[in-house]
């Protein structure tokens, strides 16, 4: 199996799992065979935190009854950025800067990596 199939079938599991070197530490996405630069194919996969923070983002529009919705770039805590959508959030109130959690949810009856704005517990 390859490694977009394994990214898929965790996704299908409801679990977000990122790549990383065994012999460096670092955090890889998209999935891959080898590490970048190196070549090493010592890539492991692990859990994802789950935590980001926006890095960019932009509204796409649709002519209604199709609703809009964002497209984004976040910046994983483990270090690598991905494409992505921020949900549960109106499209114009995605700001760079936010911090926002994965979730695994359908889209075009597909499993994929969305985030939602990250809300701390009040003390």
């Amino acid at each position: 199996m390859g490694a977009d199939a394994e990214f898929t079938a965790f996704l299908d599991e409801g679990r977000f799992m990122l790549q990383r070197s065994r012999t460096t530490g670092q955090y890889v996405f998209y999935p891959r065979t080898f590490f970048p630069g190196t070549g090493e194919a010592d890539l492991e996969w692990v859990e994802a935190s789950g935590k980001a923070v926006v890095y960019s983002t932009t509204i796409v529009r649709n002519k209604p009854p199709v609703v809009d919705y964002n497209v984004a770039l976040v910046d994983l805590a483990e270090g690598p950025r991905m494409m992505t959508r921020i949900v549960d959030v109106e499209p114009d109130q995605v700001m760079i800067g936010m911090a926002v959690v994965a979730q695994v949810a359908m889209i075009d009856d597909a499993p994929a990596v969305v985030f939602a704005p990250f809300k701390r517990a009040r003390a």
